[in-house]
């Protein structure tokens, strides 16, 4: 593997710069279709096991009033607000950091939140929308603004360090992450709280995928979406909160994010640009930056949603960019299509791999890609990429590798 510290590659932007050192994932929560905790999650990867259910009761906003949805229960800590947004975010929140206080971590002097999110909570938004009145009572409204849950959770941990909101369409986990790495490479922050939240999987949201022609509701997830194979239709829809405690040192790391990039297509509301040229600049922008040659990556973890043109140009990356490389799977049969939280609870697959030796990818049901990763697969050593792209052009690639230690 190449020396992080060396002299980047000559696509780097900043040829000559000293690179920074990898970043560490120290901690994780998460409630997703699993169910409540981070163990639920790892147990639907080790089972392979879709999280998507069938929903009925939807009649007026889905025809055969039905979907195959992964969709987050309404549990959680009342005490952590009045909708299932808050709650989520606050419990994923309060599982990364206990999780990685277990691990050794201990919070530096300056700990920021970076919170990746595209819709913000939908519940109450479409509640005060539907209700008509004039005027809602200011408890009620104060809860709806999008800045409340970061502080009530950041006054929670006792953080005081930057926070801020980052989106990015699906890639908006992605950006989250390069964000806090910037952040920790600049010295701005000792710690950064990643978060990635989005319950927006409401039959009125996912009807207008469907209408795009990128969603399927009324089919089983594994007949329905089926990344890098023959067959697939689209994605299935998800919902997910996820948190990361990112930092520069090591202790408890499950993972070690070397570098990533963003890039936007400015081509079109839903489609990518098809000669592919922003696409393939980030990724190798991402190389570039996290100092990794990419004949020295092991696995692709594909933003993969099953449709045919993200398929189709994130196969043709992979064949072109990265032909020593022993995989690539996409955890969306498994988990839904999450959103604005998709990368991060993809993210989530790729720390299980590092922790478990083993890759959750989905079983495959179809002829499809010569390298596709057919269920949970024992993991070689090496970097792996994580791409993500979002409706409208954004991109965002990270580079990440083995535990630092």
């Amino acid at each position: 593997m190449s020396d992080p510290s060396a002299t980047p590659p000559t696509d780097d932007p900043t040829p000559g710069a000293v690179r920074p050192a990898p970043m560490n994932i120290v901690g994780a929560g998460a409630v997703t279709g699993y169910g409540w905790g981070a163990k639920r999650l790892w147990d639907g990867f080790r089972l392979g096991e879709s999280a998507v259910t069938l929903q009925t009761g939807l009649e007026g906003y889905v025809d055969g009033g039905y979907a195959y949805l992964s969709l987050i229960s309404d549990e959680g800590d009342r005490a952590d607000g009045p909708s299932r947004f808050m709650r989520a975010l606050r419990f994923s929140a309060r599982e990364a950091v206990n999780d990685a206080r277990e691990r050794g971590w201990k919070p530096g002097p300056v700990v920021g939140v970076v919170h990746s999110l595209v819709l913000g909570d939908v519940d109450l938004w479409s509640e005060f929308y539907r209700s008509g009145q004039p005027r809602t009572r200011a408890r009620k409204w104060v809860h709806m603004m999008p800045s409340t849950v970061m502080t009530m959770m950041m006054k929670e941990h006792d953080f005081h360090g930057p926070a801020m909101s980052v989106s990015a369409m699906c890639a908006s986990g992605n950006a989250g992450m390069i964000t806090a790495k910037n952040w920790l490479d600049l010295g701005i922050c000792s710690d950064v709280i990643l978060l990635a939240t989005d319950l927006s999987g409401l039959p009125q949201n996912l009807r207008g995928f469907s209408d795009v022609g990128v969603a399927v509701l009324d089919t089983p997830p594994f007949e329905a979406s089926r990344p890098f194979q023959e067959g697939s239709r689209g994605f299935v829809g998800g919902e997910a909160s996820v948190a990361m405690v990112l930092s520069n040192r090591p202790e408890g790391s499950y993972a070690t994010m070397r570098g990533g990039s963003m890039s936007m297509d400015a081509y079109n509301a839903v489609a990518m640009a098809p000669d592919l040229d922003d696409l393939f600049r980030c990724f190798r922008q991402a190389l570039a930056l996290a100092g990794t040659d990419p004949a020295e990556v092991a696995y692709m973890n594909a933003h993969g949603p099953g449709t045919a043109q993200c398929d189709a140009a994130e196969a043709r990356i992979f064949d072109e960019l990265f032909p020593a490389a022993h995989g690539i799977f996409s955890v969306k049969p498994l988990t839904g299509h999450c959103q604005g939280a998709a990368s991060a609870v993809e993210v989530l697959a790729s720390l299980f791999a590092y922790e478990t030796g083993q890759i959750p990818a989905p079983p495959t049901v179809a002829p499809g890609h010569r390298k596709l990763l057919n269920g949970l697969t024992d993991r070689k050593a090496g970097p792996m990429v994580k791409s993500s792209i979002g409706m409208g052009g954004f991109n965002a690639v990270i580079v990440l590798d083995e535990p630092a230690g």
